[in-house]
């Protein structure tokens, strides 16, 4: 068994495999999911299941609209802002790593941009705390979770103005109330389903106001009006992220997410601050479940043994980001904490081969 402690894409339960792979070779009536119209009875029937089960796992409240898009999380740097952002306006932005700042540097072309607050002087190692939100911020942008630096937020901040979040690597990991935002939106290939489509969780009454022309393919309203299907959606992936998410109501829901993924995080977590060899590299307050971030403590090995003895436990995708480096310890809710139980044993054995200085 290889344990995929990758950071995207991800881990997703090994019975949606099974299933999707089902689909492929014969989905209905001998026919491949990848081949049937995006618009047949079938494939509706999909589309329609996933929306309801994004509402219900989220409990989204009414006069919100459930969006599979494409472009990744990418591409909603700059939607959230060319459909949110008013002409001549201002929006507020949170900086707290990698994404974030790439969502600042694309809205930046909607409008005036101000950063409240940022933790980079710091290396991104804690999320800000007790800034101030200009009055006249049309929302403020929060990125949830940071996968490239560990550091997430473990509570939003209380503002006047709408909430814009990028939720790509901790959605349906948590609960949410949907009420505090304008737009959600999330890259699938964490703990949704594969790479290849996007959520969007859009509230109406927030859209057609930016008082600009938007082209076609990037006004919310469009993708509302066809539900999802202006253009033909990602048949595959949304197809995977419905089978996902039907394993997550079948296992407890997104509460019950929230525990399994804190029981794994706290045996990892509680091992890294143990164990001499290592230490965390983020605030323990502002500490990722989902992406675990850590570094090797100096003149206790190096980063290659650590990383082949991984390798020999069929631990992957254990390196860190290669802007960062370290280490980084992926645990999206399809990981079992019999995994992180193995990586823990391996931070064990290794502190008996170089635990003394």
């Amino acid at each position: 068994m290889t344990h995929n402690f990758s950071a995207g894409p991800a881990i997703l339960p090994r019975e949606v495999f099974e299933e999707a792979s089902k689909a492929v070779l014969d989905f209905t009536n001998g026919l491949s999911l990848l081949e049937i119209s995006h618009r047949s009875k079938a494939f509706v029937a999909v589309l329609e299941e996933a929306e309801a089960l994004a509402k219900e796992l989220l409990a989204i409240p009414d006069g919100y609209k459930v969006l599979f898009l494409t472009g990744g999380a990418s591409s909603q740097f700059y939607m959230t802002a060319m459909n949110l952002l008013p002409q001549g306006g201002k929006a507020a932005y949170l900086d707290t790593g990698t994404w974030s700042a790439k969502a600042v540097k694309e809205a930046k072309y909607f409008g005036d941009v101000e950063v409240v607050a940022s933790s980079k002087a710091d290396n991104y190692t804690h999320v800000p705390k007790g800034y101030d939100v200009p009055s006249d911020a049309a929302y403020l942008h929060v990125t949830s979770n940071n996968t490239v630096f560990g550091n997430q937020m473990q509570a939003m901040p209380d503002v006047h103005c709408p909430l814009v979040a990028d939720m790509s690597s901790d959605i349906f990991s948590r609960p949410i109330d949907v009420s505090k935002y304008d737009v959600i939106y999330a890259g699938a290939q964490k703990n949704m389903g594969p790479a290849g489509v996007t959520l969007v969780i859009a509230k109406e009454a927030a859209l057609g106001k930016a008082g600009r022309d938007i082209p076609t393919m990037l006004d919310y309203r469009t993708h509302i009006a066809k539900d999802s299907s202006f253009n033909t959606p990602p048949v595959f992936p949304i197809y995977v992220s419905m089978l996902n998410m039907r394993w997550i109501k079948a296992h407890g829901g997104v509460s019950a997410m929230q525990k399994r993924n804190s029981e794994k995080a706290a045996l990892l977590y509680n091992e890294i601050d143990r164990n001499p060899c290592f230490r965390g590299t983020v605030q323990a307050e502002d500490r990722s479940q989902m992406n675990a971030t850590f570094v090797l403590n100096e003149g206790f090995g190096d980063d290659a043994t650590f990383i082949s003895m991984c390798t020999a436990a069929n631990i992957d995708g254990i390196k860190g980001h290669r802007s960062v480096g370290g280490f980084r310890a992926s645990m999206y809710n399809a990981m079992d904490i019999s995994s992180v139980q193995v990586l823990v044993d391996v931070m064990k054995d290794y502190e008996k081969q170089f635990g003394q200085k």
